[in-house]
């Protein structure tokens, strides 16, 4: 994650409230993420336009490129907004995990359950089949990552495994509970547990390990 900059956090002013400005551009950003939420999820992201975002924010479309370019932008700030709520979820499997499959379980298990959570909340009608792209690597995706490397080192050295590449092993898991999860989201009913299940056998014990159909 060398490529990443980290900038200096200004200090926070105890007892500091945000000023009428600042407050505005919270509540248009929100409302700008929420009307994108919801027509990515009526009409699909493909068929979604900046227009039909704007129109449902009621905000001017002058207001709306003060904070986003494109609809790719919005979609990015999206998936960075599930991540920062998803990081502490899987830090709590971290914690309480202490060999390398109770973590994958658990972990896997979290990030099923709030994918379905989140299917939910987006009211998603989009054409069968679509799948939405994956987001560029935004802060809170690479600390995402950061949070799976950290915790498959600290549960493959309890379980005194031999020395293995963590980078790739941390983007293999990632990458298999991604794929997995998004088809798990275009099935009814939504089988978190069955999903779950697969991916942890695959990422176990490939082929061989997975149930015959």
């Amino acid at each position: 994650m060398s490529n990443i900059a980290y900038f200096p956090v200004r200090p926070v002013l105890e007892n500091h409230k945000p000023g009428k400005r600042e407050r505005t551009k919270v509540a248009n950003r929100q409302a700008i993420l929420d009307a994108a939420r919801a027509v990515f999820g009526d009409l699909g992201y493909e068929a979604a336009t900046v227009r039909d975002i704007i129109r449902r924010t009621g905000l001017a479309s002058g207001t709306f490129y003060n904070y986003y370019k494109s609809k790719e932008e919005v979609f990015d700030a999206l998936a960075d907004d599930g991540a920062r709520r998803f990081r502490p979820i899987l830090r709590a499997e971290s914690e309480r995990a202490v060999d390398f499959e109770g973590f994958l379980r658990g972990a896997v298990r979290a990030y099923f359950e709030f994918l379905e959570g989140e299917h939910e909340s987006w009211r998603v009608n989009r054409p069968a089949g679509e799948v939405f792209p994956h987001a560029r690597p935004t802060p809170e995706i690479v600390a995402v990552f950061d949070e799976v490397h950290a915790a498959l080192a600290k549960v493959l050295e309890h379980d005194h495994a031999p020395a293995v590449d963590l980078d790739y092993l941390a983007a293999a898991c990632i990458a298999i509970a991604r794929e997995i999860g998004d088809k798990m989201l275009e099935r009814r009913p939504i089988d978190v547990a069955g999903a779950a299940d697969f991916a942890v056998k695959m990422i176990l014990g490939g082929l061989p390990a997975l149930p015959h159909a």
